[in-house]
């Protein structure tokens, strides 16, 4: 299993850096546009579709129409929605828990239609900021992903070493209060180090939490990077969720060792919009 994650990550690694950092917009849309699909067809086999490869062709078709008509640069209406939808309809799902949500077949009732069509907009919304993120830098976009991965990996270490209070018990029996504390202490302990070091170090002058900082001060910057960590859990806690009520552990098994593509964005999808409608205003 391990052998057959470090092959898949791998691989991946080989394909997304090299266009990542090569500033070819085209060649970055139509890898954005495969991702994009895969994750779609996923989310509606989550949400019991009957036909989710034609769901996804069909929004597929969609953003590629916005990613080679460049449309995706002035979507601030769009991010403010995918924020809204996360803080008033997907956040107090979570609280609410597992027992409440809709069972099988999930595809006919009313609510599960609207909980899935809001989830389109959302995950359609997490790949147009991830355009637009990169069309300000490769760099830039980074920098906004590695705050959820430093989140995701400080929460693994710090639960394992001091997790006692459960996060969300009914969807996520391995998450704790402790382990998400200590992610948020690592992304803000990373964040000033960043900071600190940027006039010594200048291409560190093209990241988010720098900008952040240099355009609102420290006590906004800390809040804001704050809201970007608790947004990455309930990112993972809510697709932990749908799993949990469609009966699966993975949301596919396209990445073999690593689950599906939403398995390795679910942090991502509420954090990328919020990072992009932010970073209009830097």
């Amino acid at each position: 299993m391990l052998k057959t994650r470090i092959i898949t990550a791998i691989v991946l690694l080989a394909v997304l850096l090299p266009v990542l950092f090569s500033q070819n917009v085209v060649a970055f849309g139509v890898v954005a546009t495969v991702f994009f699909g895969a994750a779609m067809w996923e989310a509606m086999r989550l949400f019991g579709q009957r036909v989710p490869l034609m769901y996804a062709l069909i929004w597929s078709v969609m953003f590629a129409f916005c990613v080679f008509g460049g449309g995706f640069n002035a979507n601030q209406q769009l991010f403010m929605l995918c924020v809204v939808l996360w803080l008033l309809r997907f956040t107090p799902s979570l609280a609410i828990g597992l027992p409440a949500m809709p069972k099988p077949p999930l595809g006919r009732s009313f609510g599960n239609t609207f909980l899935s069509t809001a989830f389109i907009v959302a995950l359609f919304g997490c790949f147009i900021a991830i355009l637009t993120l990169f069309s300000r830098s490769p760099l830039y976009l980074l920098s906004v992903m590695v705050l959820v991965w430093i989140a995701d990996i400080g929460a693994y270490f710090s639960g394992k070493a001091f997790g006692r209070r459960k996060l969300a018990p009914s969807i996520s029996p391995g998450k704790s209060w402790e382990g998400a504390i200590g992610g948020c202490l690592a992304v803000l302990l990373l964040s000033i180090v960043t900071i600190v070091a940027a006039p010594s170090v200048p291409w560190l002058f093209d990241t988010f939490a720098v900008r952040l900082q240099a355009r609102f001060g420290w006590a906004v910057a800390l809040a804001v990077l704050v809201l970007v960590v608790a947004a990455s859990v309930v990112g993972d806690l809510f697709e932990s969720q749908l799993k949990r009520r469609a009966g699966m552990k993975d949301s596919s098994s396209l990445l073999p060792g690593h689950g599906g593509v939403l398995d390795r964005i679910d942090a991502l999808i509420p954090v990328l919009p919020l990072a992009a409608l932010i970073s209009i205003w830097l």
